[in-house]
């Protein structure tokens, strides 16, 4: 069985789709921004910053994930999709366009 190594990173960035200034989650690894829901293919293992494609991760999709979602995401420099669970502080608006352009 297959489990992702996970390194816990926290840190507040500038978003390179949108340009706003993104701070640290405080209660989980921040890995996209809550404003454009945009993220950056950094990773291979989570937290690990070893990926170097450095895409800008588009949002494509919401699934449901527990008793949250996920928002999914194609890499837009490789075309690889990952899934990142949403943070309290998403902009619900565009989760919400997202479920329903799927």
């Amino acid at each position: 069985m297959f489990v992702k190594q996970f390194t816990m990173r926290d840190e507040e960035f500038i978003c390179e789709a949108c340009g706003k200034h993104v701070l640290p989650l405080k209660y989980s690894a921040r890995d996209h921004c809550p404003y454009c829901l945009y993220s950056k293919h950094v990773d291979i293992m989570p937290g690990d910053r070893k990926n170097t494609c450095l895409g800008l991760l588009k949002p494509i999709g919401i699934e449901k994930f527990r008793d949250t979602y996920k928002i999914i995401y194609r890499c837009s420099k490789c075309g690889e999709q990952h899934k990142n669970i949403m943070a309290k502080d998403d902009d619900m608006d565009l989760i919400i366009r997202l479920s329903v352009q799927q």
